[in-house]
């Protein structure tokens, strides 16, 4: 029903139904809804999902992989909130797109689902990244306590079976607290980080080509070059985006400037580092690490990782808190209504964005 993110109607073009007003007649405008059962309810809250089924007249596809579905739905519709897996809007699907004015992701990157062409049709593109900051640096700064603490070692040494004396052995441990962390990528979510890393007493340094001195100024962070970061850290966070110049920034010799002891923290994209040469430093136990992001996704069973003690691991869930699913879903939401009020996109992303790939 058109009322309940959970319960939605099978993936098919549902013509726009008409509303009098006096004695004309307006057609109400059509939203496509490319979000999968499981997820509508996570990102849309009921009041959320009333508000944008009482403005529009919603084609919700349950299988939103499905580009014949999605070609189906887009002839006549106005807008399209696109998540995780929506076809790219190219080619065919464009062409059948002849009325659309907004592709509303619900995400952040929006290279994958859309093309250039989206772009040069004038085509409003807008995404929900600013939701994600918060939660991202959060997890990035647990991560950074833990691996400053050897909080990972201790939990797989007494899980092991390790004897009580073995399992408190570990590499000197520090507080945050007067330490040099390291920031590779002066992004949203980097800058959230270094609010947080700050706010308990760290030292931080930055790297990053597009931040001014002014601006590292006002973040109170030095800003160094990428061989100085990494000699210097304690702790380095990965907070760059994934372009074609980020592709495996941190590559061995540059892992290899990182201090005997120190730690990395990726809760980015594993396109930033040579996986093959974080691998190395950590199995010999020079470097700890916490992962977020992999490059094969499931990680597999027998993947190295997941057996190393100075390494911490989650199945890329660093953005997953209810809180920011549900803002993901009112920003979408809200650029639509947006849109349909005659008002600017809050969040609208040009084709400068197609260049950060995932």
């Amino acid at each position: 029903m058109p009322g309940s993110p959970d319960r939605a109607p099978a993936p098919s073009v549902r013509e726009g139904s008409s509303v009098r007003e006096g004695s004309s007649v307006r057609e109400r405008p059509r939203v496509v809804v490319s979000v999968p059962p499981r997820l509508r309810p996570e990102l849309f809250a009921p009041a959320v999902w009333e508000e944008l089924a009482s403005a529009a007249e919603l084609t919700v596809l349950d299988d939103h992989t499905d580009a014949v579905a999605l070609a189906a739905a887009l002839p006549g519709a106005h807008a399209l909130i696109t998540s995780w897996g929506t076809p790219r809007v190219a080619g065919p699907l464009l062409a059948a797109a002849d009325r659309l004015a907004l592709v509303a992701h619900t995400g952040s990157a929006v290279a994958p689902y859309v093309a250039p062409e989206v772009f040069a049709r004038n085509i409003r593109v807008t995404q929900a990244g600013d939701a994600m900051a918060r939660p991202v640096a959060e997890v990035a700064l647990a991560f950074t306590l833990a691996l400053l603490h050897r909080v990972h070692r201790f939990d797989h040494a007494l899980r092991s079976g390790a004897a009580w004396e073995t399992a408190s052995a570990a590499p000197p441990r520090h507080e945050i607290h007067g330490s040099e962390i390291g920031v590779i990528g002066a992004s949203r979510t980097g800058r959230a980080y270094i609010a947080l890393a700050r706010a308990l007493g760290a030292r931080v340094s930055v790297s990053d080509p597009f931040l001014s001195d002014e601006e590292a100024e006002h973040l109170g962070v030095r800003r160094v070059s990428l061989d100085r970061l990494l000699c210097g850290s304690r702790v380095v966070a990965v907070h760059a985006p994934a372009t074609e110049e980020t592709r495996h920034l941190l590559n061995g010799p540059r892992l290899a400037l990182m201090p005997d002891g120190a730690s990395l923290v990726n809760t980015a994209r594993s396109w930033l580092v040579d996986e093959a040469a974080l691998l190395a430093e950590v199995r010999d136990g020079r470097l700890d690490a916490a992962i977020d992001v992999f490059d094969a996704e499931p990680l597999p069973v027998d993947h190295p990782f997941r057996s190393l003690p100075n390494v911490l691991l989650t199945p890329h869930q660093a953005a997953g808190t209810v809180e920011c699913r549900l803002r993901l879903g009112a920003s979408a939401a809200d650029e639509v209504l947006r849109l349909l009020g005659g008002r600017g996109a809050a969040h609208p992303v040009g084709p400068e964005a197609l260049v950060r790939l995932h």
